[in-house]
């Protein structure tokens, strides 16, 4: 099976180029814009791609004439988003419309080529006034980056393709030289220094390792599954337990955790206050398996032990 992944040089991106870079029944092509920024650089081609460029995606996509492309290349930052609305818009839905037309286009052209496209998205399409959510739930997007994203999964399901979308909530993990921060490095290295943080009580997710997300990706290009799958972590908590669970782990202060309202904190974008996923579908599916918090905090003191050993 020959998967191309976009966005390889994302924390999505990575997770799936490492699992999948050693699997003997696939080849497999990583996408990214720019150089390749992975450590590893065996068990897979590289390939230059911006996926805002129409003629770069065709020219791509031709060449290598993937099985299975998994798209997890977006501008996921909120709040950039409403500032950038034309980057937003470039990133997260026209490209998706020049992904799905380019392998159109070469399903038309290639008698026996069925491409199955699997699109990453997002719990902010909803407009989070309940959760947990199954994916049979009304999008009512509250923000630009959310818009962006819910045009297109339309783009994506209104294809002849074999598509598949995998929507997800409040992804954390490590990537490669711990170039990016996430929620648990985060409370982690501002208590450790003693500061005070504000962390919204009102907002409510199911936070998902990035390693269950790419788990959930190929389990699904695997069975060739389509539709919408919920793919996030199990467990539901407001954004100030997150952030406490994360102290009790490491035995720090939660004294210094404050608890605040979203309407406290100055963002551009809105955010909305309670998502999360049911799951049922992707177990009972795709065998899919996530784990728990707790777990997943011990994955990253692990691999951060690793990287500093």
């Amino acid at each position: 099976m020959k998967i191309l992944i976009t966005g390889s040089n994302g924390l999505l991106g990575q997770k799936l180029v490492y699992k999948l870079r050693e699997n003997k029944k696939v080849e497999l092509i990583a996408t990214a814009r720019g150089e390749n920024r992975l450590v590893k650089t065996d068990g897979y081609a590289y390939a230059t791609l911006d996926i805002t460029d129409e003629k770069n995606v065709q020219e791509v996509f031709a060449k290598f004439l993937p099985d299975v492309v998994i798209n997890t290349a977006a501008m996921t930052n909120v709040d950039a988003c409403e500032t950038d609305r034309e980057g937003a818009l470039a990133l997260n839905t026209h490209s998706v419309a020049y992904q799905v037309k380019a392998l159109t286009d070469l399903k038309t052209k290639h008698k026996n080529y069925q491409p199955h496209f699997i699109h990453l998205s997002t719990d902010f399409i909803f407009d989070g006034s309940h959760g947990p959510l199954d994916e049979s739930e009304k999008p009512n997007p509250l923000s630009y980056y959310a818009e962006t994203k819910l045009e297109a999964e339309k783009i994506v399901m209104a294809s002849t393709l074999d598509w598949a979308i995998a929507r997800t909530v409040l992804v954390y993990g490590i990537v490669d030289n711990m170039s990016r921060s996430n929620i648990v490095l985060w409370v982690k290295s501002s208590l450790e220094q003693g500061k005070i943080i504000n962390v919204v009580d009102d907002q409510f997710r199911t936070p998902t390792l990035a390693e269950d997300l790419a788990d959930g990706c190929i389990l699904i290009a695997e069975k060739r599954a389509k539709g919408v799958y919920n793919i996030s972590g199990k467990d539901f908590y407001s954004i100030l337990d997150l952030a406490r669970t994360v102290a009790d782990y490491y035995a720090l202060d939660k004294n210094l955790i404050k608890p605040s309202k979203s309407a406290d904190i100055k963002q551009p974008a809105k955010r909305p206050p309670i998502t999360g996923f049911i799951i049922d579908k992707a177990i009972n599916d795709l065998g899919y398996n996530p784990h728990s918090f707790v777990e997943g905090i011990q994955i990253l003191e692990e691999q951060m032990k690793a990287m500093q050993a």
